[in-house]
């Protein structure tokens, strides 16, 4: 009778160890497909979390269970984990988050690197205003500089914008289009596709690494090389799931998370380059910019920064502070 105790306890601890294991999972929403290079990335995340915690990390991608709109509310309301959102979509709340597209402010991977690093005079501004959504930031994902798509031509100019109607995934790169004539329309990424190939928008902007993910080459034939804004993509987690955690269980998300930050911004030169090479070897034309044309795009837009600080407390306000402290970079 004592060894069948015995036995009926060591089964009935083991059952409980495993429901507690089973309790302890990560499900993370990504908008894109898994073998994009923000879903590769998450893999790399999944890998070193699961190696440091008994946390199971489970990643749904191509935006099976939430759009990347949908991402904020949802993680921040519990009703997932974690998800992974283009930073602008916490515009909503949070409208100083759009420092990142304004029109050609961050103009070098350097520049991009401090902005975007732990710690920055940015990130300690724009990381707690996020974090009081219920979303708390875990890392940072590097997109890329944003490109435009377009048929029959390039996008050199703002007479290449006037009249058209293209496809933007915030308000300030909608406002970006608008100052140089055009007519934004926000379509979520996984959207942009059939936008392109039904004629719903004339052009469109992306990162070039989308171009590759989503098979954009196949709905466009130029890629114009703008580089007009940075994108940036946050892993975020709910807050009140993350302080259910140990504290051992929160310090190996952060150690994952900096290892997972660091490879993906680390290896962007070399993802965009291949994202480039697909683009060309499947007949995109790939047009760069004159210093000239740039230039004459960034004093088109140049009203975009001031409208920008004058929706986030004006002088002195919050997104003036982030706008001087990017030009210290």
């Amino acid at each position: 009778m004592k060894i069948l105790k015995k036995i009926m306890f060591s089964l009935i601890f083991v059952s409980i160890a495993s429901v507690s294991f089973a309790e302890t999972k990560m499900r993370i929403t990504l908008q894109l497909p898994l073998k994009a290079h923000l879903g590769q990335n998450l893999l790399v995340f999944k890998k070193e979390l699961e190696a440091r915690s008994d946390i199971t990390v489970e990643i749904y991608d191509s935006a099976q269970l939430y759009k990347d709109k949908e991402v904020p509310q949802a993680v921040g309301s519990g009703a997932i984990e974690a998800g992974v959102a283009s930073i602008t979509r916490f515009a909503g709340t949070n409208p100083e988050v759009d420092i990142f597209y304004l029109p050609f402010l961050f103009d070098s991977e350097a520049k991009i690197r401090k902005a975007t690093s732990a710690g920055s005079d940015i990130r300690k501004i724009l990381d707690p205003a996020i974090a009081n959504t219920g979303a708390v930031p875990l890392y940072y994902q590097a997109y890329g500089s944003a490109i435009m798509l377009s048929n029959g031509g390039p996008m050199k100019s703002p007479a290449d914008f006037k009249d058209k109607k293209i496809r933007v995934f915030g308000k300030t790169l909608g406002a970006f289009v608008s100052s140089l004539g055009g007519k934004p329309a926000l379509i979520s990424g996984s959207e942009q596709y059939l936008a392109y190939q039904r004629n719903t928008v004339d052009a469109g902007m992306t990162g070039v690494s989308g171009v590759k993910s989503r098979k954009l080459y196949q709905v466009m034939d130029t890629l114009t090389v703008t580089n007009h804004g940075d994108i940036e993509f946050i892993v975020v987690a709910n807050d009140k799931w993350l302080k259910s955690l140990t504290q051992k269980q929160r310090d190996a998300i952060a150690a994952a998370s900096k290892v997972a930050e660091k490879a993906v911004r680390d290896d962007m030169a070399n993802i965009e380059a291949g994202a480039y090479k697909e683009a060309k070897a499947n007949g995109m034309n790939i047009v760069e910019l004159s210093s000239s044309e740039v230039s004459a795009l960034k004093k088109a837009s140049s009203s975009v920064i001031q409208d920008y600080i004058s929706r986030t407390g004006g002088s002195g306000g919050v997104g003036d502070k982030l706008v001087k402290a990017a030009n210290k970079l």
